[in-house]
Order: C-alpha cells, then sequence, then structure tokens
C-alpha cells in the first residue's frame, strides 16, 4: 500500500512539472492593496475657484484652463432656463486603464479570467533580427473609476461624477485592436500619419511634452511614446513601461475616436465629445505595479519616470491612472 502512494504521488508531481513547463510564463494578476491607493491625491492640484489658483501642483504639468472668468452661466430646465455660479478647475482622477501581458487579467481587481493567451491576445516585447525593429503589445481596460462617490464625499456637488464603477472596455473582445490592416479600415486617416514628414513632427511634441504640455494640434503623435496610429496595442518599442503607458493613451484615443469618451475642459457646463483628443487636458501615472509619486503629460519621455516601475516579480502587468482636466460650474 505504501509502494502504491508512493507511485501515485510521483506521478502526481510529473504530472505538474508537466503542465508548468508547458504553460507560458505569466506576470502576477493578484494584488495587495485597495482600490481607492491608485490615486495620487497631489495630482488633483492645480485648484482654482472664479478664476484664482489657491492650491498649486504637485506635479510638473503645464495646466491649461479655457474658461478664465469668475462668473458662468449655463443652461437650466424650466423655470430657471439658466443659472449662475462660479468657475471650479481641477484635476479629476475619474478613470484608470489596464495595460496586461496576460489577456483577461484584472491586476486592480486581482481577478484572472483565465482567457487562453495563445494567438494575438497575449503579450510581448520581442524584437525582429532581419531588420532590427522593437515591438511591445499588451491587451487594455478601461475603466470607469466615480472616485469621489465611491468614498461618499461631494456626492452633492454637482462637478463631481457620479456614476457607478465600472469596466467600461476590454480589448480582448476587440478584432480591431490586435491587427493594424484592420484598425485601419475603421481609421483610414492613420494612412496619412504613416510617412518621415509627420512623424518627423512629433520631435515638437517629444521636446513639449517633456517640457511639461503636450501639442494638442498633433494629435497623431504621442511625445516620445511614438504615434497615436494604428489604433491597436503594438507599438515600436522596447521599453515596456514606456511602451505601456503609450498603450494606455491608445486607449484613450480608441474611444475618442469612437465617440466614447467626453472632454471636460472644453465646455464649461458640460462634457464635450471629441472624436479628436485634446492631449493637454489628460496626464497619467503607473499605479499597478509600482506606484509613481506625480503624473505625467501623455508623451513625457520614460527616461524621467520609468526606472523601477517594472519589477522582476509581479511585474509586466499595469494600472495607469488617469486624470482629466474639469472645468465646471459650480453654485
Amino acid at each position: 500500500m505504501f509502494r502504491l502512494k508512493k507511485i501515485v504521488l510521483a506521478a502526481v508531481i510529473s504530472l505538474f512539472l508537466a503542465l508548468s513547463l508547458s504553460t507560458p510564463a505569466r506576470a502576477t494578476c493578484l494584488n495587495d492593496f485597495k482600490l481607492l491607493d491608485l490615486v495620487n491625491w497631489g495630482s488633483v492640484f492645480p485648484i482654482s475657484i472664479a478664476g484664482i489658483e489657491i492650491a498649486g501642483s504637485t506635479d510638473s504639468v503645464t495646466t491649461v484652463d479655457t474658461i478664465s472668468s469668475p462668473i458662468c452661466v449655463c443652461p437650466a430646465p424650466p423655470p430657471l432656463f439658466v443659472r449662475i455660479g462660479l468657475t471650479v478647475g481641477f484635476w479629476e482622477p475619474a478613470r484608470y486603464i489596464e495595460t496586461v501581458k496576460d489577456p483577461g487579467c484584472l491586476p486592480s481587481l486581482g481577478i484572472n479570467l483565465g482567457i487562453t493567451s495563445g494567438g494575438e491576445l497575449g503579450g510581448t516585447n520581442s524584437s525582429v533580427a532581419s531588420t532590427g525593429s522593437h515591438y511591445t503589445s499588451a491587451q487594455a481596460h478601461y475603466f470607469i473609476y466615480p472616485i469621489w462617490s465611491m468614498m461618499g464625499m461631494l456626492t452633492d456637488w454637482i462637478c463631481a461624477e457620479s456614476s457607478g464603477f465600472d469596466v467600461a472596455y476590454m480589448t480582448e473582445f476587440d478584432p480591431l485592436w490586435q491587427d493594424d490592416s484592420l484598425s485601419a479600415i475603421i481609421n483610414p486617416e492613420s494612412v496619412l500619419f504613416g510617412n518621415p514628414v509627420t512623424q518627423a513632427a512629433c520631435i515638437a511634441d517629444s521636446i513639449a511634452s517633456t517640457a511639461g504640455l503636450s501639442l494638442s494640434p498633433l494629435f497623431w503623435c504621442m511625445g516620445s511614446w511614438g504615434s497615436a496610429y494604428p489604433l491597436t496595442g503594438h507599438i515600436g518599442s522596447s521599453l515596456y513601461t514606456e511602451a505601456n503607458a503609450a498603450i494606455a493613451a491608445r486607449m484613450l484615443y480608441k474611444l475618442a475616436r469612437g465617440m466614447l469618451v467626453c472632454d471636460t475642459n472644453i465646455n464649461i457646463c458640460g462634457c464635450m465629445p471629441t472624436p479628436i483628443w485634446v492631449k493637454h487636458n489628460y496626464k497619467m501615472h503607473a499605479a499597478v505595479p509600482v506606484k509613481d509619486f506625480s503624473a505625467h503629460p501623455i508623451g513625457r519621455s520614460g527616461l524621467l519616470w520609468s526606472s523601477l516601475k517594472n519589477p522582476p516579480v509581479g511585474g509586466d502587468n499595469f494600472v495607469w491612472m488617469l486624470y482629466r482636466r474639469r472645468n465646471c460650474c459650480a453654485f
């Protein structure tokens, strides 16, 4: 009987080792932090009321507000028809984006959906020896994250979003995210920007974003992160952390092109859809696996912030906290 137990135990161990060796290496999907820990509260600043800045920024990001008047007037339901208030400006941590090597991994929630990582779905970071080119790919998840209402704060304030927490988009189920050529069918303008002339213009955006302000007129550029096109999960870079930040930014632009996100710094009376994104109204920072101490404009060189953000143990699956500039008519 004892010999039989030894044989069965040896068979189980052999089967376990065989499955372990045949399964691709996977990054850690579990977390040991609270969801509310994603936010760097210093990045909410600067805050302005009635056109006067009352709290300065802790980030080296240039803030551009479209409304400078202290008094604002917005439409209102009958019988008032209009409401008069004071302008309020701040950076709102209302969304976050995951970029993951392991498809189906939701690192912010500590959940793995168990999606097979074969084919186009698995993330990569590799090079092509024949051409010397490098590329990184990842899946992305876009979350609606109304932090104020989740904390039970400012729930009756018109300038705070009160929607519920939600997983709004997952690219594992989007074939356009997996194929550059297929994505060009939906966004044919990408052909216009795949040439040396338009890409050379991105040098200016790279310099400006590193200094603190993304150049929104160059909407096809993401500064030092490369081109915003194609709107897929493939980035021509071997700098893994910076490339994942670029993939998160592409996720934002992809949803903006589809009229699925709106900008809160254009119209003081409401959120406006922007099929061509206004990059300087957003900033972001790494929150998982290593939380950054400040947010950065889209396109800032990873040489300034990406060091030690992807540890060898527990890395490769990222969460990027997204802040949008909000100008609101409060009363």
